[in-house]
C-alpha cells in the first residue's frame, strides 16, 4: 500500500507540472503529457481502492 501511495503523490506530482506548463505557457506537448498522467492517476487510484477494500477485510 505505500508503495502504492508513492507512486500516486510522484504521478500527481508530475501532472500539475504538465498542466501548469500547458496553461501558463500554452506547450502543447506538456497536455499530452499531462492527459497521458491523469490516465496513469485514474488507474493508481483503481488500483487504492481495490487494495483498500481488500485491507479492510482483513
Amino acid at each position: 500500500m505505500k508503495d502504492l501511495l508513492e507512486k500516486i503523490d510522484s504521478e500527481i506530482e508530475t501532472f500539475k507540472s504538465e498542466a501548469a506548463l500547458q496553461v501558463e505557457k500554452g506547450n502543447k506537448a506538456a497536455g499530452t503529457r499531462a492527459r497521458k498522467s491523469a490516465l496513469e492517476l485514474s488507474k493508481l487510484f483503481k488500483e487504492f481502492r481495490k487494495v483498500s477494500v481488500e485491507e479492510s477485510k482483513k
